[in-house]
């Protein structure tokens, strides 16, 4: 291949679904569109850069043929995407990336491959000491990724030294890390991520909830991004890693509705998650978006995080009309102690009130909830699942508290010495090898085995199914009965059975 045709980039979302999810992946789960492989793509190719971008978890591509395709395709730089699709969901995508990398090493072992996203971006010199990649990213990378390909095509050699957010090795074996990127200031410039083209879009779908009601819906489907970052301090987030800041970046709502058109008249998307990690937080941001969509009247179904404490009721019929179905809140616990030592610190009856407004309005709410947070013991883990059985959200996730890397409970776990799981894998909540963390009051068996007895005691409620019914129809209870038979094995619960 000659140097004027090889091509640049190649950026790869990795897979590993059914590692992460057992058998809820076949079908329950969304198939969400790679946002930071749109985003690095977008800056890349707008700076004249060949690229190429391979979902292989939307593709259900095994390492084998990713591989494959890096042999035929010889790109100057691989790139392995590993930011997951919630804050939380990075680490668990280190298993699907670790497996792609080995398959290219053992089949091209001279690919240059770097790796980037929240987990790395935590970890970084453990990350470039574990795994078979060449370079590490520490930020967000999109400059680290350019100014690493310009390095790579140096006739002179590369001057790996002046990558921006490169962590490498020099030739001692001694880990080098540089200066930091600085931060994408101009999001709607350099991080418009339009590069749906490079997609498979019709592989796409949204979470069976999100379409309850009307299942087939769930596709054609995508997910956008209006802001990055978080200004709040939750001890078990990590979703500011990257960026080593608590800070809050907005898109103007003109390009966020801009981009709605291109994917509602070219690819038919009348299906959205908002891939936030708190929308529902500028009321003027967000105001200016419904206003935008309530003109275009597109009949939309979006769904989009929020917190109780950012809700107001003022705000709630602008979005239901501008199409927003579903808010998610991160409600957390039942115990207010335990919502404290979260940095969560909100009011029972504020979250029971703010819930009922949302309803009230037309909006679903799925309500999340954590056990096992450092201050949790049984008692305050029933709490949990009666505040959430009292509030029936149309639907509920239960999260067993996890230490992710980037995250201040990590750093006192850590620090602490509490046991975190073997493998990343382990920090799947719905993997066999799920492992969360332990309490002073409660083992991580103890926890694990509540939050899994806590999600069938829900979805089985005759009070919660007979809201289903009335809300979504027959077919929807049928679904969601069928959903709850699925039991996930837990290699730390069979372990406990055997002891005793």
């Amino acid at each position: 291949m000659s140097q004027d045709t090889q091509l640049d980039l190649l950026l790869i979302n990795p897979g590993g679904r059914e590692k992460i999810y057992q058998n809820l992946g076949g079908s329950l789960t969304a198939i969400e569109p790679p946002l930071w492989c749109r985003l690095i793509a977008g800056y890349a190719r707008d700076r004249g850069y060949s690229v190429r971008i391979i979902d292989s978890e939307a593709e259900e591509m095994g390492p084998e043929r990713i591989a494959a395709h890096v042999a035929e395709w010889q790109p100057r730089l691989t790139c392995l995407v590993v930011f997951g699709h919630q804050p939380s969901a990075s680490t668990q995508q280190m298993v699907g990336a670790r497996d792609a990398c080995l398959a290219i090493k053992d089949v091209v072992p001279q690919q240059p491959i770097l790796i980037v996203g929240g987990h790395v971006s935590a970890l970084p010199e453990r990350t470039l000491n574990e795994e078979p990649v060449d370079y590490v990213c520490k930020g967000e990378g999109p400059v680290t990724v350019v100014q690493l390909i310009d390095q790579l095509k140096a006739e002179e050699g590369p001057d790996l030294a002046s990558v921006a957010g490169l962590v490498w090795r020099d030739l001692d074996g001694k880990v080098v890390t540089n200066k930091p990127a600085e931060l994408t200031k101009e999001l709607d410039i350099d991080l418009h991520g339009n590069v749906w083209d490079m997609l498979p879009m019709e592989k796409y779908r949204a979470h069976n909830w999100q379409c309850f009601g009307d299942l087939p819906s769930r596709q054609p489907y995508a997910s956008i991004y209006t802001s990055l970052g978080c200004p709040y301090k939750c001890t078990f987030c990590c979703i500011n890693a990257p960026f080593d800041v608590n800070r809050y970046r907005m898109r103007k709502p003109e390009a966020v509705a801009a981009e709605i058109d291109l994917l509602h008249n070219t690819y038919g998307v009348k299906t959205y998650k908002f891939i936030d990690e708190m929308f529902v937080l500028n009321e003027r941001h967000v105001m200016a978006i419904c206003d935008l969509l309530i003109e275009r009247n597109y009949d939309l179904n979006i769904w989009a995080y929020a917190r109780v404490d950012t809700v107001k009721p003022h705000m709630l019929e602008k979005l239901r009309k501008a199409g927003f179905r579903w808010l998610a809140l991160g409600i957390e616990s039942g115990s207010k102690h335990v919502r404290d030592g979260a940095q969560k610190a909100l009011k029972h009856e504020d979250i029971i009130s703010i819930v009922r407004q949302i309803q009230a309005a037309g909006i679903s709410v799925i309500g999340n909830f954590i056990f096992g947070l450092p201050d949790d013991d049984v008692q305050t883990m029933r709490e949990t699942l009666e505040l959430a059985q009292e509030l029936n959200c149309e639907f509920a996730n239960f999260y067993s508290a996890m230490a992710y890397p980037g995250s201040p409970l990590y750093t006192q776990a850590v620090s602490n010495g509490w046991a975190l799981p073997e493998n990343w894998s382990g920090f799947s909540q719905h993997s066999y090898d799920c492992q969360p963390l332990p309490t002073e009051k409660a083992s991580a068996a103890d926890v694990l085995r509540f939050r899994d007895e806590a999600f069938h005691a829900y979805f089985a409620h005759p009070r919660y199914l007979d809201m289903v019914t009335q809300r979504f129809g027959w077919e929807t209870r049928h679904h969601i009965e069928d959903m709850a038979k699925h039991r996930l094995r837990r290699k730390l619960l069979e372990a406990a059975e055997k002891a005793a």
